[in-house]
């Protein structure tokens, strides 16, 4: 088999290769890097809210996977958005400790029809390697919604119901 052509990027790295480096700061937390980024990890223990724990950066990497797959894809359709937003929650089993299941939900502010809608969750689905190398190892299902999400509707009313007080 002929392996792929690899586009040299700057650093040295293939164009389809990756590399994030981790160190342990301390006791309540570690730091990831890669390029010109850096990201708080929740490695403690007790756990931490400022930070992401590696469930939580399993979801946040599928979210951004989804994410960045509809920005590639929406001019290749021609099709048309507002906004888009993706929840996803799982089950962990303990024992052996793994995700046993994902599940996440699509919302796309669009005015396009239902097929052109289905159509882009079929891509992001299809095209999508970090959604395809979790979906090889654990069930990960959804759906899409023609909407704005729940969290966004909710922090909505609540800017109108304070408009107006003085």
């Amino acid at each position: 088999m002929i392996s792929p052509i690899r586009q040299q990027r700057a650093g040295g790295m293939a164009a389809n290769e990756y590399m994030v480096t981790a160190q342990r700061v301390d006791a309540a937390g570690s730091m990831a890097r890669c390029k010109d980024a850096q990201l708080v990890l929740d490695t403690a223990l007790p756990g931490r809210a400022d930070a992401f724990n590696p469930a939580e950066l399993l979801f946040a990497a599928i979210a951004a996977c989804m994410l960045k797959g509809i920005e590639r894809t929406t001019p290749m359709l021609k099709f048309q958005l507002r906004s888009v937003a993706v929840r996803l929650t799982g089950r962990r089993q303990d024992a052996p400790p793994k995700m046993i299941g994902i599940d996440y939900e699509l919302w796309v502010e669009t005015d396009e029809p239902d097929r052109r809608l289905d159509l882009l969750h079929h891509n992001v689905r299809k095209f999508g390697t970090i959604f395809n190398t979790v979906l090889a190892a654990c069930p990960l299902e959804g759906t899409i919604h023609r909407s704005i999400p729940p969290w966004r509707r909710e922090a909505i009313r609540g800017a109108d119901s304070l408009e107006g007080r003085s």
